[in-house]
């Protein structure tokens, strides 16, 4: 009772109330006869107290114009049965169905509350420190970027920042679904949902509190339901024209056996065609259908925001359950995008000093993990006038000014580009980094990135999966084979730059089958085309990268390639669940209803072909939930 809503608690008292009086009132009436009339002025009380809400959500349909839903059915049907004396009967459909409904209500609420739960990451208030060092308590929505927040130990970050002041560990499993902790100490980057678990940090904001990670994730889940699977708009439509079907098949069923009968002479019986009628009303009620499939769904998302992977809509889940090509980026997608440089090859007359030197100033701006690793092996201060002389060319490299020296840093299509011969690659794995001076070759800098620990574990799982791995980067060839060799993907494509990664999507999509979808993984900022362009975008979330969420149908909160086999598994476990119910509704509902139109099945049976099968296939749904 404690984790029922105050509606869930007063429907319960009313069937409770309302079950305990029937009962009362059937054992009453085997030891005393009484009138018909009477009877049913005792069991409308029981009737109205259950059912006073069906009956007003049925008046209220019929006067708006929606008359076919369940309730129109419910009232027709409970008060056929009134009339022609099923008193008992009619309660108990009633008492059934909101029995039914409360079930799928509370299901429903422990759906919803497995995400809620999990994702319980937006923080109520933020602390300000005063100038006299008391903190003062405000609405996150009142801090102004640039502000300087105070988060104690066991407190929620509310707003992205930087931290200024102090270090901490940092509890990111209602983001991730990891519980190992992140660490963060001054000059780091943290966002808002995160925990402090054992340090006092002060934060500079970088966002208004409506930008920050935990609004845009926490809106992208709530928002998840507007973009439905094929299952859900087919049992829309279905909903949509199977109830005026039945009812008016009801109808006939009351109208036209009399008719036909006393025709031909014989006894037309209307009282028994009726009942059969308001049986089959009640049989044809679709909850199962239409309750079970979008609560799969739902459980699924919350399945697998409960573990660090952000689905945008069931569609999406829809998809991926039959994706069967997956292409991958590699730098920060499989490797973990942390470059050091391995080697220095300098030119003859070079030294790797001035190599590394030409390289730091081309590369001095850019935000690119390659450069940046170039600019700590250099290890210096880059000078003012390079650093302002630096333009960059998208999938080539970068060029500046030094000591009035044209200097570029970048791939050989750079050197070509310049019209430079480019030398032979190393044979050793890695991104080869070019550099020339004034059109003179002055020599290569070899960089290594190292995979991920999870990375050889998702492809192996991908294919026992059935799914075909392709690898589409813009590193070298040599790199390209050793990761894919290391990683046994399928198929590699090198040397790519982002347009080229579109092209070579769309003929992927080209000569993939008719029901087969194609999943693209990337990082989510330089791979946004393509994640956009494929059937299913997958992202590096950076634990909540803004363009990770933008761009991306499915965002991996910690990064893990690991997850996506894990978010296929859920998937297929969600669409075989809906398939499930949908199968089993719609099998029983018609078997029922022939039962029904034949007379062999009275309403008892048709409350358990109704209420029954809803409850079934509700249990069936909430399976979803957990895998």
């Amino acid at each position: 009772m404690k984790n029922l809503t105050k509606k869930q608690k007063s429907a319960l008292q009313r069937i409770i109330g309302a079950a305990v009086l029937t009962a009362a009132l059937a054992v009453l009436f085997r030891f005393w006869a009484v009138p018909q009339f009477a009877r049913a002025v005792f069991y409308l009380a029981p009737y109205l107290l259950v059912g006073w809400d069906v009956l007003r959500k049925a008046i209220h349909g019929i006067t708006h114009g929606q008359v076919f839903d369940e309730c129109f059915l419910m009232s027709i049907a409970t008060v056929g049965a009134m009339l022609l004396g099923e008193h008992l009967e009619a309660v108990a459909v009633m008492l059934f169905y909101q029995i039914g409904e409360l079930f799928q209500s509370i299901a429903v609420g422990r759906s919803r509350r497995s995400i809620t739960d999990l994702m319980d990451i937006r923080p109520d208030y933020a602390y300000l420190q005063a100038e006299d060092g008391t903190l003062e308590r405000v609405d996150p929505d009142d801090v102004e970027v640039g502000t300087l927040i105070v988060v104690r130990p066991g407190e929620k970050i509310p707003i992205d920042g930087v931290v200024e002041e102090g270090s901490a560990a940092l509890n990111t499993a209602a983001l991730t679904g990891e519980s190992a902790p992140r660490f963060a100490e001054p000059g780091d980057a943290v966002i808002s949902g995160c925990v402090s678990v054992d340090g006092l940090l002060k934060i500079r904001t970088t966002r208004e509190f409506g930008e920050s990670t935990v609004s845009k994730i926490l809106d992208l889940v709530e928002n998840s339901s507007m973009k439905k699977a094929r299952a859900e708009n087919f049992i829309s439509r279905f909903a949509r024209w199977y109830t005026p079907i039945v009812c008016f098949g009801a109808l006939a069923l009351a109208v036209i056996p009399p008719l036909v009968l006393l025709l031909m002479g014989r006894p037309a019986m209307p009282l028994e065609w009726i009942r059969r009628a308001l049986t089959f009303l009640v049989i044809s009620c679709p909850c199962a259908v239409v309750v079970s499939v979008p609560l799969s769904f739902f459980g699924g998302i919350g399945c697998a925001s409960s573990r660090g992977i952000l689905v945008k809509g069931s569609n999406y889940l829809e998809a991926l359950a039959d994706t069967r090509y997956i292409a991958f980026d590699k730098t920060g997608t499989l490797t973990r995008g942390t470059f050091t440089v391995s080697e220095v090859l300098p030119a003859q007359g070079y030294t790797e000093d001035q190599v590394l030197e030409y390289a730091a100033a081309a590369e001095s701006v850019s935000p690119h993990p390659i450069a940046q690793s170039i600019r700590a092996a250099w290890g210096k201060e880059v000078r003012t006038d390079a650093a302002e002389s630096v333009q960059e060319i998208p999938g080539h490299g970068a060029v500046c000014t030094l000591d009035g020296k044209r200097i570029l840093a970048g791939n050989a299509r750079l050197l070509q580009l310049e019209g430079l011969p480019a030398p032979a690659a190393p044979a050793r794995p890695g991104t080869v980094v070019y550099v020339a001076a004034d059109g003179n070759y002055v020599g290569a800098i070899l960089i290594s990135d190292t995979l991920k620990p999870t990375s050889a574990e998702a492809m192996t799982d991908l294919a026992l999966q059935g799914v075909h791995t392709i690898l589409l980067t813009g590193d070298t060839q040599a790199a390209a084979d050793e990761a894919a060799r290391m990683l046994q993907i399928g198929s590699v494509r090198a040397g790519l730059l982002p347009e080229d990664k579109v092209a070579e999507v769309e003929r992927l999509l080209a000569a993939k089958g008719r029901r087969e979808y194609l999943a693209f993984v990337g990082d989510g900022i330089n791979d946004a085309p393509v994640l956009s362009r494929a059937d299913v975008g997958i992202a590096m979330g950076s634990l909540g990268s803004d363009a990770a969420i933008e761009a991306a149908d499915i965002v991996l909160m910690d990064d893990d390639p690991a997850k996506i086999s894990l978010a296929m598994r859920i998937a297929k476990k969600t669409l075989r669940i809906v398939r499930e119910n949908i199968g089993f509704a719609i099998g029983v509902k018609v078997l029922f209803l022939l039962l029904g139109a034949l007379g062999i099945s009275n309403m008892w049976m048709a409350i358990f072909a109704d209420v029954g099968v809803m409850v079934i296939a509700v249990i069936n749904a909430m399976r979803a939930l957990r895998i």
